[in-house]
C-alpha cells in the first residue's frame, strides 16, 4: 500500500510538470502573441476579431478535436463524477487551439478553462500510461491533481489551484481524498510555469488601503455579499440559459449573432471607455475600473458590457473558462459599491477585492478558493477576514445556482455510490411466480419448501397482482390450506418498482414495508421481475472483488 501511494505521488508530480508546460505554451500563444496583436490593431479590425476567433474555434473543434464540444472546466467536473473517468488526449490539441483562437482573438472568456481541461486530460493520460503501477481508483485522484495544476499554473496561485480542484465538483462539499496528490501537482505545475515564462502577476494589483479593518468594513462586506450573491445568481442563470441555447440553435446562427454583438461591443467600449475593454479575459478592465476618477455610470456600463461579451463568447461556441470573467465582474461590482459609500471609500482597494471574492464564490460555488485567491493574488492579506464574510453571505444569497454544469451537492459514500446503480443490475427477470388461483398447500410445497422462497410475486398472465409471503399462511388454519387460494391471502398494497429506478429507490421501498423482495412492473402494470435484497448484497461483494482484482497485485 505504501509503495502504491508513493507511485501515485510521483505520478502527481509528473502530471504537474506536464500541465505547467502545456499551460505555459497555451498562455504564450494566446496572450503574448494573439491577443497582444489584436489589441494593437485598428478599431475596425478589433471589431472583426472576435467573430474570426469563433469561426476558427468552430473549425478547430470540428476537424482538430473530432467534433468535441467547446466546454472545458465542465469536462473536468463531468469526468470527476463518471464511474470510469475518461478524457481523450487526442482531443486536447484541438481544444487548446480552439481556446487560443477564442480568447486570443478577443473572446471574453478565461484562460483557466482550457488550463483546467488540459490538466484533467493529462492527469488521466498519465494514469493510463502508468496503470501497471497505479490502482484503478488513482485515475480520479490524478484527474483532480491535473486540474489543480492547471489553476496553479495559469494564475500562479498553487493553493487556490488545490482548493478549486477540490471544491468545484460539488456545491456544498470538497473532494478531500485528492488533497495530497493535488498539492504536489499544483506545486509542480506552478514551479514549471514560472520557470518557463517568468510571468508578471496574473491579476493586476488592486492596491492596498492602509490602516486596520473597521466594524463598518465588515458590515459593508456583508452588504457587498448580498449584492454579489444576487448578481452571481442572475449571472449563473444567464450562463445556464446560454449553454442550453447552444444545444438547440444551429451553430452558424449562434456564431453570426455572437460575432455581431461582440463587434458592436468593441465600438461601444471605444465610445464609453476609450479602450476595447470588451475584448479578452478582462484584466485590462480591472486596471481601468480601479482608477478613482471613474464615474458610477460608466462603471455600471462596463459591468453590463463585460457580461454581454462573456455570454456572447459562450453562446457563439467559444472555448474558455468563466473563472476570470467572474473575477472581473466581481471587481467591477465591488468598485461600484465602493463608489456609493461616503468619504474616501471610493478609492479603497477593499471593495473591488471583496467583490472579487464574493462574486467568484457565488458564481462557481467555491467560497474557500475565492478567499484563497484573494490572499494569493492581491497584496491585501488583512482583507481575508472581510472576504470570508462577503463570500459566506454571497453563498447564502446565491442559493444552489452555479455557472458550472454537473456539480453535485455533496459527496456520497461508497455504499451510496453503489446504490446509484440502475435497478437492472440486480433485477431477476426469470423469477418463478404463483398464479392467484393456486392453493396455499401448493404455494407451501412448490415455493416455500421446494425453492426456499419466503416471498413470491402473484401474477395472472402478465399482470402483477401482489405478493404472497410465508407469514400470510399463519393466519389460515393448516386444514384449510387445500381450499384457500393465494388470492385470498396475498398482499395487494405492497410497493412496486419501476425499470427506471435506481437500487437506492428499491432499497428505500423495501425498507419502508420491511420487505426482502420487490416486484418490478412496467407502466402498464405488467410484471417485469424482482429485486431481492440478498442479490443487492451479493452485487456489492462482486463489485468489491472486481475492483480489488484491478489493483496492482490483485
Amino acid at each position: 500500500m505504501k509503495g502504491s501511494f508513493s507511485r501515485l505521488l510521483l505520478a502527481s508530480v509528473i502530471t504537474g510538470v506536464l500541465v505547467g508546460l502545456a499551460v505555459a505554451a497555451f498562455e504564450l500563444l494566446t496572450v503574448d502573441i494573439l491577443l497582444e496583436e489584436v489589441l494593437e490593431r485598428p478599431l475596425w479590425q478589433q471589431a472583426l476579431a472576435p467573430g474570426i476567433g469563433l469561426v476558427l474555434a468552430a473549425g478547430l473543434l470540428r476537424w482538430g478535436a473530432s467534433g468535441a464540444n467547446p466546454s472545458t472546466s465542465d469536462e473536468y467536473i463531468r469526468a470527476f463524477h463518471a464511474r470510469a473517468p475518461h478524457l481523450a488526449i487526442r482531443e486536447l490539441p484541438g481544444k487548446l487551439a480552439a481556446g487560443a483562437a477564442t480568447i486570443g482573438f478577443g473572446g471574453a472568456l478565461g484562460l483557466e478553462g482550457p488550463s483546467v481541461y488540459s490538466g484533467s486530460v493529462l492527469g488521466v493520460a498519465v494514469h493510463d500510461r502508468l496503470r501497471r503501477w497505479l490502482s484503478h481508483g488513482d485515475v480520479r485522484l490524478l484527474l483532480t491533481a491535473g486540474a489543480a495544476a492547471g489553476i496553479a499554473a495559469v494564475f500562479q496561485t498553487p493553493a487556490t489551484g488545490v482548493i478549486f480542484a477540490l471544491e468545484s465538483p460539488y456545491r456544498d462539499d470538497v473532494a478531500r481524498r485528492a488533497l495530497l496528490p493535488a498539492l504536489l501537482a499544483a506545486a509542480a505545475g506552478y514551479i514549471t510555469f514560472v520557470t518557463v515564462l517568468h510571468p508578471d502577476s496574473a491579476i493586476p494589483s488592486l492596491g492596498f488601503r492602509p490602516g486596520p479593518i473597521e466594524l463598518t468594513d465588515l458590515l459593508g462586506a456583508a452588504l457587498l455579499g448580498v449584492a454579489a450573491g444576487l448578481s452571481g445568481r442572475g449571472f449563473a442563470r444567464l450562463v445556464k440559459m446560454t449553454k442550453d441555447i447552444t444545444g438547440r440553435v444551429a451553430w452558424w446562427k449562434r456564431l453570426m449573432v455572437a460575432s455581431t454583438v461582440m463587434g458592436a461591443l468593441v465600438v461601444v467600449s471605444d465610445v464609453l471607455f476609450e479602450e476595447p475593454l470588451s475584448l479578452g479575459p478582462g484584466l485590462n478592465a480591472i486596471e481601468w475600473v480601479i482608477d478613482p476618477d471613474r464615474g458610477l455610470l460608466v462603471i455600471a456600463a462596463l459591468f453590463a458590457v463585460r457580461m454581454v461579451a462573456t455570454l456572447s463568447s459562450l453562446g457563439g461556441g467559444g472555448s474558455g473558462g468563466l473563472f476570470i470573467p467572474l473575477v472581473v465582474q466581481g471587481t467591477i461590482l465591488g468598485r461600484f459599491v465602493g463608489g456609493i459609500l461616503p468619504g474616501d471609500e471610493a478609492i479603497s482597494s477593499l471593495w473591488p477585492t471583496l467583490g472579487l471574492a464574493a462574486f467568484l464564490g457565488a458564481g462557481y460555488r467555491v467560497p474557500i478558493a475565492a478567499v484563497m485567491f484573494v490572499a494569493e493574488s492581491t497584496s491585501g492579506d488583512s482583507y481575508v477576514v472581510p472576504a470570508l464574510i462577503a463570500a459566506a453571505v454571497s453563498q447564502l444569497v446565491a442559493g444552489p445556482s452555479s455557472v458550472a454544469i454537473g456539480q453535485r451537492t455533496a459527496r456520497i459514500g461508497h455504499l451510496e455510490s453503489r446504490l446509484q446503480l440502475p435497478i437492472a443490475t440486480a433485477l431477476s427477470t426469470d423469477e418463478l411466480t404463483v398464479p392467484p388461483d393456486a392453493t396455499l398447500a401448493e404455494f407451501m410445497e412448490l415455493h416455500v419448501l421446494g425453492r426456499r422462497r419466503r416471498t413470491v410475486p402473484v401474477v395472472d398472465g402478465d399482470s402483477y397482482l401482489g405478493l404472497c409471503t410465508l407469514a400470510d399462511l399463519g393466519d389460515v388454519e393448516r386444514a384449510d390450506w387445500e381450499v384457500t387460494t393465494v388470492a385470498d391471502v396475498m398482499r395487494r398494497d405492497t410497493p412496486v418498482g419501476r425499470p427506471d429506478w435506481t437500487l437506492h429507490d428499491a432499497v428505500a421501498a423495501m425498507e419502508n414495508d420491511r420487505l426482502d423482495l420487490l416486484a418490478v412492473v412496467d407502466a402498464n402494470g405488467w410484471f417485469v421481475g424482482v429485486v431481492d435484497a440478498d442479490e443487492i448484497v451479493r452485487l456489492d461483494e462482486i463489485l468489491d472483488e472486481a475492483e480489488w482484482r484491478r489493483e496492482p497485485g490483485g
